[in-house]
């Protein structure tokens, strides 16, 4: 049967030197058909998943969907606290450091302690050394005090422990000071001269204790064992040393705001040279690696003045989180015995002659001064930028090789492979606004968010259950919805269901949308049951029976079908060609779009103006040009029509 046919007409008029004298473009549709092809999207690069919503799934760079790490909140709120700036986890207890009223907070046993603030200080008058740490965090009369007084302007941005695992606090204010904690007391070791910020604590394999302060930029050393040692190893011309990172050789590398650079010094001759230069003017972060392999954080976020200079910030309602996990071709991820691996059928990809290949990561690298980055610097100072992201990078960590990227204002966590240079978003949380602080313990990872300030405690182990919800699928008319199918690997004990929703308007919170279907186990093609409509949303639901593996999706392939359409003959025009020998011929090019994607032949008549009947020229042509010798008719003015049809994507 014939697809529908649109003709486009047009007249030219032939005088006794055949001149073209007017073009007339009419089109309307003379014919339907039934059959139609069917239209498959294919999601399969991290661009396109991005666009979906995921919880507890990991969406890679290389456009797979994982199940996300197991995580919990161990601590739901913290009284008077915006941000967590820092974290040390120290075999089983996690010590956590805040703004703006300078608590320190131990938690341990399941049971949060507050063993320092600024405020109960102030109300009881001491700062002394050696002083008795109240351990509990239950009111009492004498603590007391109205909530404006609370806004004390202390923090806690930077803690370690020591050569005997000892508690190392950096309290930043109108001055600061470095507090040891031991048992159930603590003490002021250490007073900077002409600081009020410590943003910084590294310590050595020798028991030297580094600070790295503001808004001077000086780098202090203490020596615990050699007082007459303790003091200003370098001063910089930098506003702050927001990162301190101690090599294998001794050596000090310095991160410093404003400028951006990297110091490299040594603390015996206390002379210090610059490793590299980044574009961006905060060196938020310093981790060294195996042969003094250095990783370093580079933003533009002004993140000193942002901590220096704190905001209030209403507390949301319960606070949840997206935890994903790093996604791949890990063992994790593997066929195992008894699972299952499923490919995408009866679907042809269009290669427009290429070979057929993965994707490429699509993430691109935002352009410079747009973006912060993760450099890897050689001890030579040879640099390699190995990961960067439209955010604001706040702190770094590793974890079994990668590398653990805490960002704002989105609040998400990356993983990045140094070798691979691949890299996955493993938490979001949609109501915090930065991952401030990060730390390993082990096999897990403790993460501190600002606005609200929550501790996040993320397990190895898989989440039992994720759910991944697509964007819209636009079908550009009203549409059948037919089989959804997926090329992953399911392990044994694993499982992923399907369901899916449809509706008419280009916006996926609008009520008008269908319920969603009954899940589906998918084993293989899954009928979308979804009703009639231009838009289609499908969800996949991730299951996990021991945490230990997880379903891995490479691509989704959705089909649909709308009705039959007409093709619309766009414009035809006629022209006369001057070349030589040439002589009488005329160019007629036509114009013709379809909305179902068939592929178009067309058909030329003529006609004398006045007569009835029309007069074939050339029949099922491809190309959208056709050459006309105008000394094959008599004399006159005549009128072309381009009937259009779809009928070699449409068979009976």
């Amino acid at each position: 049967m014939r697809d529908k046919f649109q003709r486009g007409q047009t007249r030219p008029d032939f005088g006794l030197a055949i001149a073209v004298l007017a073009c007339l473009i009419l089109s309307f549709p003379i014919k339907s058909g039934l059959a139609v092809t069917s239209k498959v999207t294919r999601h399969s690069s991290s661009a396109e998943l991005l666009k979906g919503q995921a919880k507890d799934i990991v969406v890679g760079s290389q456009g797979t969907l994982q199940l996300g790490r197991a995580w919990e909140t161990p601590v739901e709120q913290y009284e008077d606290v915006w941000s967590i700036n820092s974290i040390v986890a120290n075999g089983g207890t996690v010590f956590v450091g805040t703004s703006p009223n300078g608590g320190i907070f131990k938690y341990s046993l399941g049971k949060l302690t507050k063993i320092y603030s600024a405020e109960s200080e102030k109300k009881d008058g001491t700062d002394s050394d050696n002083e008795k740490l109240n351990d509990t965090n239950e009111p009492n009369d004498a603590n007391i005090v109205e909530a404006e007084e609370y806004l004390a302007n202390e923090h806690i941005f930077a803690m370690a422990t020591d050569l005997a695992g000892r508690l190392l606090a950096g309290i930043s204010g109108d001055k600061c000071k470095l507090l040891r904690f031991e048992a159930d007391r603590k003490e002021t070791i250490f007073e900077p001269n002409d600081a009020k910020y410590i943003f910084a604590i590294a310590t050595d394999d020798t028991g030297n204790i580094y600070l790295g302060t503001g808004p001077e930029g000086k780098v202090y050393r203490f020596d615990p064992f050699a007082p007459e040692s303790t003091g200003l190893i370098y001063d910089s011309l930098d506003k702050n040393i927001l990162s301190l990172a101690i090599g294998e050789d001794g050596f000090i590398y310095a991160g410093s705001d404003n400028r951006g650079l990297i110091y490299r010094i040594n603390p015996q001759t206390k002379i210090a040279t610059v490793l590299y230069d980044s574009d961006q003017p905060e060196i938020t972060s310093l981790l060294l690696g195996s042969g003094d392999k250095l990783w370093a954080a580079a933003t533009s976020a002004k993140i000193a003045q942002a901590e220096t200079k704190f905001a209030a910030s209403a507390y949301g309602g319960p606070l949840a989180g997206r935890p994903d996990v790093q996604s791949g071709k890990g063992e994790n991820a593997s066929e195992g015995e008894g699972g299952r691996k499923l490919k995408i059928a009866n679907t042809k990809k269009e290669t427009g002659g290429k070979p057929a290949g993965r994707k490429p990561p699509t993430r691109k690298p935002p352009k410079p001064g747009e973006a912060s980055h993760i450099y890897k610097i050689t001890e030579d100072g040879y640099v390699t930028d190995i990961f960067s992201e439209a955010a604001v990078f706040f702190c770094l960590a590793a974890q079994e090789g990668n590398l653990l990227v805490g960002t704002g204002n989105s609040a998400q966590l990356f993983t990045v492979d140094p070798a691979s240079e691949q890299e996955a978003i493993i938490y979001e949380d949609e109501q915090a606004s930065q991952i401030t602080s990060v730390a390993v313990s082990g096999q897990e990872v403790y993460l501190g968010t600002a606005n609200p300030a929550k501790l996040i405690k993320l397990s190895k182990s898989f989440a039992s259950e994720g759910t991944y919800a697509s964007d819209l699928i636009d079908a550009g008319q009203p549409a059948k919805w037919g089989k959804l199918q997926i090329e992953a690997d399911i392990p044994q004990g694993c499982k992923i269901m399907a369901a899916s929703r449809s509706g008419n308007v280009k916006d996926v919170n609008d009520p008008t949308f269908s319920d969603w279907t009954e899940p589906a186990e998918i084993t293989g093609p899954v009928q979308l049951g979804c009703p009639l409509g231009r838009f289609c949303q499908y969800k996949l639901i991730f299951h996990s029976t021991d945490g230990a593996k997880s379903p891995l999706v490479r691509e989704i392939a959705v089909a649909s079908t709308v009705p039959n359409l007409a093709p619309q003959v766009e414009s035809v025009t006629v022209e006369r060609i001057e070349a030589a020998g040439k002589t009488g011929m005329f160019k007629i090019s036509y114009k013709a779009d379809d909305d179902n994607g068939d592929k178009l032949i067309y058909k030329i008549d003529f006609r004398k103006v006045g007569r009835v009947n029309w007069i074939e020229l050339e029949d099922e042509l491809e190309a959208d040009t056709f050459e006309w010798d105008g000394k094959t008719v008599e004399d006159g003015r005549y009128e072309i029509r381009i009937p259009t049809s779809g009928e070699r994507s449409n068979t009976t």
